[in-house]
């Protein structure tokens, strides 16, 4: 601790770490350090979690990064009754989360420690899990399962859940290269001698994605990984505050910046450890996740934001090397970045849109080029698809329309399926099962019936290249407006072996299904979002989960207010998302609409 920029009130015992003399009680072995600044709505619930783990927990430091909120004197009354607790002040606002969390790190006296911020909690058992975990596999890291939890839903998303499905021990990252995946520092139990041996610490000042690097940094060191599937960490997600944190606050282009340069970062403090394996895929990783985040809301920004995004991409990218493109090349993540390379200015984004979303959609034009070779499009021929020709079914951008018109007489939903360079009709698309799924809840699932998928009748003078942007263009995926529906044609080249019992396409390309929409069950719980799922199951037993685009055009995506028996009405809006896919909100009854009118008022008044 810098005894000129900071001050301590240290008031801990039991500095010894002993623990109880009989045995009943696990040693005092573990430091939780805190940070905040202009917290003091949550900063105690912070701390409290911490001391709430139990005696495994030797002491709390928590640095406040000079707020004027009050929250230091919160935490001074709390540790006049905590001896565990320890606050320590910076008298300059260090702009970020590295310099505190570097002087937590400097203040702490046992032999574990972990991070925590202010705006979040530790759950019961967090600590003892990844205690135990660390020593019964003498790892110097312990990491457990992460979830977001949005408010003030209580919505729960997963962080990384892949890695943490099962208990498992790494003895060199490079064994599991998808911790490179995981660059949160604060679902993690370190050993204090282990990153004071390495100098493992985080960027100083206002670096924002300090995490990354200190990630890499970690890594680099090549310590023993304890997993476990026990959740460790709950990340709150609070985007209605008047002060979005630092993950959150995606509106200026310097968060990208930031985000790049971490990632460069990232990718040299690997590559300088000879760490090869988790260097490229570090890179991998800001493809399929950082890239496919950020292009999903560029149609959210303005134009001189989307230019400078641009620039900042294309001179991130320019650094990976032949190498780096060559790993799964029809990845939607590498797709993207081919585009953005190939164009000097932005181009096709609410085609890009689809493809970065989850799962990703491909949409038309499908061009080819003279040699009938699957091209991105007319104006951008150098990005070649021809690696799709070879990824199964079950993992194509496959590109599903999506139609919702709710009415009096029946809500209706058509769906159509467009062919992919062949592929489709190939493997034979027969039935689509439709699913729709709480926003909020992801374990609550209307089912709708599984629906036979028809050929369509073709388009005439349709053109699968219709409506190509060039360089400088921003055309919607079909480059001819949402009304028209994507319908795209298989047009030159496009057409398809035979296929079996699912039906050969239209001479268009695609297939479609409508059903009805029962609206009961998805009024039921009350006001609230579902999100559309398809399943497309073909002929050989194979399947593809998809999400659909949504229909824009004259009648399309308009509030209703539908009769109901039980609610008197409901109200009834499909809408298409960040990434264009469709969703439902729904509100019944009278009171489902006046929260609606209340919300939409808000909006207008902030």
């Amino acid at each position: 601790m810098n005894a000129e920029s900071e001050t301590a009130r240290d008031t801990e015992g039991h500095a010894d770490g002993r623990g109880d003399r009989h045995g009943e009680r696990p040693p005092a072995q573990v430091a939780v350090v805190v940070i905040g600044y202009d917290d003091a709505a949550h900063v105690t619930d912070a701390v409290r979690s911490a001391l709430a783990q139990g005696p495994a927990v030797r002491e709390v430091v928590a640095v406040d990064d000079c707020s004027r909120d009050g929250s230091v004197g919160l935490l001074e009354r709390l540790s006049a009754s905590e001896p565990r607790l320890k606050v320590i002040r910076r008298r300059a606002n260090s702009g970020g989360c590295g310099t505190p969390r570097n002087t937590g790190l400097d203040a702490v006296t046992s032999p574990y420690v972990m991070f925590l911020d202010s705006d979040d909690v530790l759950p019961p058992g967090a600590v003892d899990a990844l205690l135990a975990a660390a020593e019964g596999a003498h790892a110097e890291v312990a990491s457990g399962l992460c979830v977001r939890r949005e408010l003030p839903s209580g919505r729960e998303v997963p962080w990384q859940p892949r890695l943490y499905a099962l208990h498992a021990v790494v003895p060199r990252p490079a064994q599991r290269t998808r911790l490179v995946h995981d660059t949160l520092c604060v679902n993690k139990l370190y050993r204090t001698a282990f990153l004071r041996a390495h100098g493992i610490r985080f960027p100083e000042g206002r670096f924002p994605y300090e995490d990354v690097v200190f990630t890499a940094r970690l890594l680099a060191a090549a310590p023993r990984i304890a997993l476990i599937p026990d959740r460790v960490y709950v990340w709150h997600v609070r985007r209605s505050e008047a002060r979005l944190s630092i993950s959150l606050d995606r509106s200026g282009v310097e968060n990208w910046r930031a985000r790049t340069e971490a990632c460069r970062q990232a990718y040299e403090v690997l590559l300088g450890a000879g760490q090869k394996e988790l260097a490229r895929t570090a890179r991998a990783k800001f493809l399929d996740h950082d890239l496919r985040m950020y292009v999903r809301e560029l149609g959210l920004r303005d134009a001189a934001y989307r230019r400078a995004w641009w620039e900042l991409t294309r001179a991130h990218l320019a650094e990976y090397d032949a190498d780096d493109w060559a790993r799964n090349p029809a990845a939607p993540g590498r797709l993207i970045g081919r585009v953005v390379l190939a164009s000097p200015e932005p181009c096709d984004l609410p085609r890009l849109r689809e493809l970065a979303a989850r799962p990703a959609r491909l949409y038309p034009p499908y061009a080819r080029a003279a040699d009938g070779t699957p091209v991105w499009s007319d104006a951008i021929p150098q990005v070649l698809l021809e690696p799709l020709r070879a990824r199964p079914v079950r993992a194509l951008p496959l590109a599903v329309d999506a139609e919702l018109r709710p009415g009096a007489r029946g809500t209706r939903l058509r769906l159509r399926l467009h062919e992919l360079y062949g592929r489709v009709a190939q493997a034979g698309p027969e039935t689509v099962d439709v699913e729709w799924r709480h926003r909020d809840d992801g374990d609550v699932v209307v089912r709708g019936p599984s629906l036979p998928l028809a050929p369509c009748a073709g388009v005439p003078g349709a053109d699968e290249t219709a409506g190509s942007a060039g360089p400088g263009g921003s055309a919607d995926p079909a480059g001819r407006g949402d009304s028209a529906g994507l319908s795209g044609s298989a047009g030159r080249g496009n057409s398809a072996g035979p296929a079996g019992h699912g039906g050969s396409a239209g001479s268009d390309g695609t297939w479609s299904a409508e059903t009805a929409v029962d609206l009961p069950p998805l009024a039921a719980p009350g006001v609230g979002i579902w999100d559309l799922r398809l399943r497309i199951r073909f002929r050989d037993g194979a399947s593809r989960d998809v999400t659909a685009h949504a229909l824009t055009g004259a009648g399309l995506l308009r509030r209703r207010a539908v009769p109901s028996a039980r609610h008197g009405v409901v109200l009834v809006q499909p809408y298409a998302t960040h990434s264009g896919a469709l969703a439902l909100r729904v509100a019944p009854g009278v009171r489902g609409v006046l929260s609606v009118a209340r919300a939409r008022l808000r909006r207008l008044l902030h």
